[in-house]
């Protein structure tokens, strides 16, 4: 059986990810670091040139979106809030006038980046550290433009886990039972699909669209590999809460720590994940590699009927 789809995202009043003929087709968002220490050397573009020619290409090779990050994820030298502004915002405009028809996102946990961004032109505000500044998703509701809703299970920006709240697993990662046959690892599941749902909940009543709110379980922050991968399980159940679901897997420490492999050899493993997560419903997937990502997406739409192959000619002629 097919499992259902996932809910459209529109932005701007714009739905992403259907053609004009009605395909269904999932979102790739792609990736600029503005930054010189992102996790994958290939993101960091800090020089304006190199990353607006990779803008380009996103658009060139069929990203719907491209999401801009001024801050490291991890921990790392500090950057203040105008740092932050001045690495992302003069971009985020000059993207909007050159490649006007690449939907902008900015990822950002701060409301003053935020604001800036959404004035420069951002369609979407991707609050990776879960409503950490509660004042952000109301600039997004003020603006009547996207934000993703994440998890982090209450971590503070740009720190790493270590030994969360939620283990599912003992430290050697065996799985444990309750008497009842219950698995502990329900309790991730709850924490997340409760955080998620409040937080979207709010995203409406602050004048956010229902379908320019996204939700993302938000891989590996506040998580461990195992938390990771049960999450990526139970793709059915975020995307049942009736927003569309991001899903942000490219080349993480999960894939790395299940492969063992490092940041430059994740591809393979990244592309097995999309197309789980694709198969239960996620729509939208922040990635580094657009062409191989789509390429994966595409195929999982076309089995699931959702699109047509592009060029079938097969037994045709």
């Amino acid at each position: 059986m097919i499992p259902a789809a996932g809910a459209p995202l529109v932005l701007r009043g714009r739905e992403v990810g259907r053609d004009a003929d009605g395909a269904v087709r999932p979102v790739v968002m792609a990736i600029v670091n503005r930054t010189t220490d992102s996790f994958y050397a290939p993101a960091r573009l800090a020089d304006d040139g190199p990353a607006l020619a990779a803008a380009h290409q996103a658009w060139a090779d069929g990203a719907a979106i491209l999401d801009v990050g001024g801050v490291r994820a991890g921990v790392g030298p500090e950057v203040t809030e105008a740092e932050e502004i001045d690495r992302v915002i003069p971009f985020v405009a000059q993207v909007r006038a050159e490649v006007p028809d690449l939907l902008v996102s900015v990822d950002t946990w701060r409301s003053g980046v935020a604001r800036a961004a959404v004035e420069a032109g951002a369609d979407l505000l991707n609050d990776t550290w879960a409503g950490h500044d509660p004042q952000l998703v109301e600039v997004a509701g003020a603006a009547g433009v996207g934000v993703v809703c994440s998890h982090t299970g209450g971590a503070q920006p740009r720190t790493d886990p270590y030994r969360v709240a939620y283990p599912a697993h003992d430290d050697d990662g065996d799985r444990h039972h309750d008497s009842d046959g219950a698995d502990p690892r329900d309790a991730l599941t709850l924490d997340v699909l409760t955080t998620l749902r409040t937080a979207a909940e709010r995203a409406v009543a602050c004048g956010v669209p229902p379908s320019s709110v996204l939700v993302d379980p938000t891989h590996d922050f506040g998580k461990n590999t195992w938390h990771s991968v049960h999450l990526l399980r139970r793709t059915q159940e975020l995307a049942a809460l009736g927003h569309p679901v991001l899903m942000a897997l490219s080349r993480k420490d999960f894939v790395g720590e299940v492969l063992d492999v490092p940041p430059d050899a994740r591809l393979a493993g990244t592309l097995a994940a999309t197309a789980l997560a694709a198969w239960h419903g996620a729509r939208v997937f922040r990635a580094h590699d657009v062409v191989a990502t789509r390429h994966a997406l595409e195929m999982v739409a076309a089995v699931r009927d959702e699109a047509p192959p592009r060029a079938a000619v097969r037994g045709l002629v």
